[in-house]
């Protein structure tokens, strides 16, 4: 108790933390070696940090100290006696039960993330329970497959520490990722550009200090780190680049350097600011999606021809790879088939020629094969055995690397457990298998960053994570895959590689280029049409405020198809609410110049809040009306942070809403994860938990429904459409509020209508401009509900509910 009492006020003054999460770092602490707890607690406090180095050293010295003397103490108690292992820390559930049955196959295992102080601050706290599960199973349930027997006993609570080259390298990229990001936007807001691919470019090239000229010299300091990923994400036989202007460009590898023009074009007077043109744009983007295309292309066939010719799983194959081939200076052809049978039926006894009389074999020898040899040329023969004795050890090589790495990323029964059930739900097993057996370079590369098990919830609430870096193919920021040029980040490069690995997916299912993106929300726009009158409302905000006259016309959702079983009484209904600094700004819409924004209008329509709390007052009010629930519903709000707000309902939505704040980013990742402990913490007990991948639901685990309003495009939403791919136990209606005529607005919707179409646990509406209310109410109810609200029972669940005292 002295060691924890000292440890806990000195661990406080170093990491900002609660009580009760100090605590569970201590308890895991205290289970590991020496060795271990400096990388541990220098992982978490830094090890650059003097105060942390002497906090470390302490902390082993007295341990030391009070386990020589628990030790004595021990010695002198009865015989026989011993103490079992430290269990884990407190804050994780209990393990499934054991089972009867032993686990024979071994299957895929999880890997884990390496931030540990994240993990930490992402583990669920112990809390009352507050809820119950249902008598029976619904028909979402899990797999039906049972857990391995060392389930149970496996060390759920254990924080992997495995690494490799593109883990270490994400450590280093993600310190300054982020304001990377942000120094970026800052400045083109501040050079009035606003188009996201443009850089601001200076009218000089001497160094000055002015803005652009540091950000240019923050660049260049990234180089190294720049270099370091590259070569941890590189495929055998590419080469790295990047856009050093200041370098040799006569021998650059850039292959955007010469072949993609700038935005800015040529002949703009050096003293004046340097302004990007809409033509030169244009022409920019088309010659930079086709380079994109043909470099994909050229990058996945190479890689396909370095893949091992044989099979690397199977020694037999390496065996007969090697059977036909001889050592022999004999440079005659070889014996063809019709020769040996004719031969044959001739009744010959003799011999094969190569099997020769030394005399008669001397005789055909060539005579400058002893020659050859002693100056080292090898023959013909001898080259081809060395091939192949080349490609077997670098195939045997290549089976030792992926059986290390998925001995270290999936370490025991419940690890594979949790991937195999990732792989089934998100419909990937067979075509991983298949990626492993004959594609294993890519299999280990893929592996490597983590591509064939769920997302470390630690990452949720990191402001940079792998998910989250920047692919800047004219720059030389990488990706992962072989065709990653064209995307905008590391996490939709991972989710369309999913995509178009599932199960039962025909051809290819590209990413559309920003012109085809363009195109397509432009057409859907003009699709709008007036909403039918018989949703109108007099109280609706748009109303209520006069902002203009009349809806706004709208895109018709395409008509409800329910997939999920509908709701029941033991399903679980929360509200997640952007938050973000646009939910409160005046609406405004882009002005573009063909591809290029020169600007912004302002738009006469609510402010996207009031929209919002209006919409959660009509869903709340007909849900209550419905399942009679009339205690309210879990509200959770999000910006670069979550809040929970509480249980809201007809009578305490007005005094709850003075708790939402607006105000920040949007990142998604960080709302999902409190949604997810919030249902957790009422169904523990029909759940496991794990100290990477957080709450697993079990088969009698109540659905989760859930309602996300957004005002636009998350920065982290591709990581979320990730995770809603793996889970059947959750259920995303999701509301788009957008400016009215705004194409920024139906790329989105166009983006969510195609994860809708492979995710049908996905649904979405949208509105745009002045909203019809009651409209989008009875549509997010059919698919929150799960089947077609009649218009006669919407009607009714629009009265108000009668609330008791």
């Amino acid at each position: 108790m002295a060691l924890q009492s000292w440890s806990l006020s000195q661990l406080s003054s170093l990491l900002p933390l609660p009580e009760d999460e100090l605590k569970q770092i201590l308890s895991y602490t205290d289970t590991l070696p020496d060795a271990e707890v400096t990388k541990h607690l220098g992982d978490l406090l830094g090890n650059e940090d003097p105060h942390a180095q002497v906090f470390i050293k302490s902390y082993i010295e007295r341990r030391a100290a009070m386990n020589a003397g628990t030790s004595k103490q021990a010695s002198a108690s009865q015989a026989g006696q011993y103490a079992p292992p430290p269990g884990p820390p407190p804050s994780h559930s209990r393990a499934a039960e054991p089972t009867a049955s032993s686990d024979s196959k071994q299957g895929p295992r999880v890997a884990t993330s390496n931030d540990t102080k994240s993990d930490f601050k992402a583990d669920a706290k112990e809390q009352q329970r507050n809820g119950s599960t249902s008598d029976h199973p619904p028909a979402y349930a899990p797999p039906s497959m049972p857990p391995p027997a060392d389930v149970a006993t496996s060390s759920m609570a254990a924080v992997n520490h495995h690494t490799n080259a593109v883990i270490e390298a994400a450590k280093v990229r993600a310190r300054d990722e982020q304001e990377m990001q942000q120094l970026l936007q800052n400045l083109q807001y501040s050079y009035g550009i606003y188009s996201t691919d443009i850089e601001p470019e200076h009218d000089t090239d001497y160094p000055c200090s002015c803005a652009i000229h540091r950000y240019q010299a923050r660049k260049w300091s990234r180089y190294p780190v720049q270099e370091m990923w590259s070569k941890a994400v590189m495929y055998p036989g590419e080469k790295a680049y990047n856009d050093n202007k200041n370098g040799s460009q006569l021998f650059s590898r850039n292959p955007y350097m010469f072949r993609v023009v700038s935005p800015y074009g040529y002949g703009q007077l050096a003293w004046t600011q340097q302004r990007p043109r809409a033509a030169y744009h244009a022409q920019s983007i088309h010659q930079t999606i086709a380079l994109n295309n043909a470099l994909n292309h050229e990058a996945q066939v190479t890689i396909d021809a370095k893949e091992p010719g044989h099979s690397i799983w199977n020694d037999n194959a390496l065996d007969s790879a090697m059977a036909g081939m001889a050592v022999n200076d004999n440079k005659r052809a070889p014996e063809k088939a019709s020769d040996t049978k004719r031969r044959d039926e001739e009744g010959s006894s003799e011999k094969p020629q190569t099997l020769a009389l030394p005399g008669a074999d001397k005789q055909k020898t060539s005579r400058l094969s002893s020659f050859r040899k002693s100056i080292g040329i090898k023959s013909s023969d001898e080259r081809a055995v060395a091939k192949v004795e080349k490609s077997v050890d670098k195939g045997k090589a290549l089976r030792d690397d992926i059986l290390a790495e998925e001995q270290g990323r999936w370490q025991d029964g419940q690890w594979r457990y949790i991937v195999a059930v990732y792989q089934d739900k998100v419909g990937m097993t067979r075509k991983i298998a298949d990626l492993r057996a004959r594609h294993p370079i890519q299999y280990l590369h893929l592996l490597r960053a983590g591509y064939f098990e769920p997302i470390p919830v630690a990452w949720a609430n990191q402001a940079s994570n792998p998910l989250k870096f920047s692919i800047e193919a004219a720059t030389g920021w990488r990706g992962l895959t072989p065709a990653w040029r064209g995307y905008e980040d590391t996490a939709e490069e991972r989710l369309y590689w999913v995509l178009n690995h599932r199960e039962g997916t025909v051809g290819t299912r590209m990413k559309p280029d920003f012109i085809s993106e363009m195109d397509m929300a432009r057409s859907r726009m003009a699709t709008a049409v007036d909403p039918p009158p018989l949703y109108f409302s007099a109280n609706d905000t748009c109303h209520l405020q006069h902002t203009s006259e009349g809806y706004s016309k709208q895109v018709m959702p395409t008509p409800f198809r329910p997939f999920d079983r509908p709701e029941t009484p033991a399903d679980d209904t929360m509200i997640l609410l952007d938050v973000s600094g646009s939910m409160d700004f005046d609406p405004l819409r882009p002005v573009y110049d063909q591809y290029m924004i020169t600007g912004y209008a302002k738009s006469t329509q609510p402010k996207n809040k009031d929209v919002a709390k209006a919409i959660i007052r009509r869903f709340t009010d007909a849900m209550a009306n419905h399942d009679h629930a009339f205690r309210g519903y879990d509200l959770t709000t999000f910006a670069n942070q979550a809040s929970y707000i509480g249980t809201i309902n007809h009578q305490n939505l007005d005094q709850m809403w003075r708790n939402v704040r607006v105000g920040g980013g949007t990142r998604v990742m960080t709302g999902w994860q409190k949604v997810k402990e919030r249902h957790f913490e009422k169904h523990r007990e029909s759940a496991t938990h794990h100290p990477v991948y957080g709450w697993q639901a079990g088969p009698e685990t109540p659905m989760l429904r859930l309602l996300l309003l957004l005002d636009g495009e998350a920065t982290d939403m591709d990581e979320f459409e990730l995770d809603l791919l793996g889970l059947s136990w959750a259920h995303v209606t999701i509301f788009l509020i957008g400016v009215d005529g705004c194409p920024h607005h139906h790329r989105h919707a166009n983006e969510l209508a195609r994860i809708g179409d492979v995710n049908h646990h996905v649904s979405f509406v949208d509105a745009q401009g002045n909203t019809p209310e009651r409209f989008v109410t009875h549509e997010l109810l059919k698919r929150h509900l799960g089947y077609d609200v009649s218009m006669r029972e919407f009607e009714e669940m629009e009265e108000l509910p009668a609330y008791a005292e």
